[in-house]
């Protein structure tokens, strides 16, 4: 089979020996054509890990950008810019890979025309001890096929369950762990992750997955391209603990965000209705505690994060938003 060219883009902050291992299940890819690109927003690493990243990109096995800023959706539109590949392939840096993960990606590509993006299986290590859990320690809890709300722009990310359903079909969304995207979404399409998405850029993927749809491509969920998650809680992507002020306040800011972007008014009260009851009152599935005076806190964070995106909508209207791009040499010769 004649596989697509693939560019694995690896956005990093803060992360050592998890980056390190994931380079190296990486590097173990059996796969006739792909690049590495390493997008290293990490200020100083470790002296073995930074010997260890030039030695790879001095033998020419990873491709390595070090940027001075600090930016999920920023990164991987860097990645884009500098790709060769007709496959846009990213995953998270604290992730470990299957042999012939590469291939189950570019084999959808290369049967299926019609797919312009494919969500793979993310193997959560919290999600799924939380899944046996429930299950009273038995086998983890799976299902085949996602319910139809899973479709549904207003209320999807509470029912797309990209860790635990097994078979092979088409959704709304991906993860940002484990995605890749045909090159031409960018280039001939001109869709690029919103850098207005802050923080741990939660629902960029969202995002970027809404208006891609709107060009007619599908997007394909395969669970043999799976790979399984970590979850480390330093490092990443951000610089935010999940407990901070700042953190609650963008958690909330990027899902208005989102909405307020792609979803009809119907669709835009049915997410805050659920995002409400999830995430405030801590409603199944968030499970979060019941505490009158915690309800309270995370309805002023709610609040705050409505407000933030409000203004980050009106600024974005008279202003290029895209700041981390526009640092960036490649930015304006990319669409010349």
């Amino acid at each position: 089979m004649n596989y697509p060219a693939i560019s694995l883009i690896i956005p990093t902050y803060r992360r050592e020996e998890t980056l390190k291992d994931t380079l190296e299940d990486v590097l173990k890819q059996d796969y006739p054509n792909f690049e590495v690109l390493v997008i290293d927003q990490t200020p100083t690493h470790e002296p073995a890990i930074q010997t260890y990243l030039e030695q790879l990109a001095n033998t020419n096995k990873i491709n390595w950008f070090r940027v001075n800023w600090a930016s999920l959706p920023g990164a991987r539109n860097y990645g884009v810019r500098r790709a060769k590949g007709d496959i846009m392939l990213f995953i998270d840096d604290d992730v470990q890979l299957p042999l012939g993960y590469l291939q189950t990606h570019g084999r959808i590509y290369q049967e299926f025309p019609e797919i312009g993006a494919v969500a793979g299986r993310v193997l959560d290590r919290m999600k799924l001890a939380d899944s046996q859990k429930i299950n009273n320690g038995d086998l983890p809890y799976t299902i085949d096929t996602l319910p139809p709300q899973a479709m549904d722009p207003g209320i999807a990310w509470y029912y797309i369950d990209l860790v635990h359903t097994t078979k092979a079909q088409e959704v709304i969304s991906t993860r940002g762990c484990n995605m890749s995207f045909r090159q031409e979404i960018f280039t001939k399409y001109n869709i690029w992750f919103d850098e207005k998405f802050r923080g741990s850029a939660v629902r960029e993927e969202s995002d970027f997955c809404l208006r891609l749809r709107q060009t007619g491509y599908k997007i394909w969920y395969e669970p043999e391209a799976y790979l399984v998650h970590l979850g480390e809680e330093t490092g990443g992507c951000h610089d935010i603990s999940t407990k901070s002020f700042q953190y609650q306040v963008t958690f909330y800011h990027n899902h208005f965000l989102m909405a307020l972007k792609n979803l009809t008014l119907n669709q835009q009260l049915r997410l805050y209705s659920k995002l409400f009851d999830c995430h405030v009152l801590g409603n199944p599935p968030c499970n979060k505690s019941g505490s009158p005076i915690k309800i309270m806190v995370r309805g002023f964070f709610y609040s705050l994060g409505f407000i933030d995106a409000l203004k980050t909508l009106v600024k974005s209207r008279n202003n290029d938003t895209q700041i981390y791009s526009q640092q960036d040499e490649k930015y304006t010769t990319y669409f010349e």
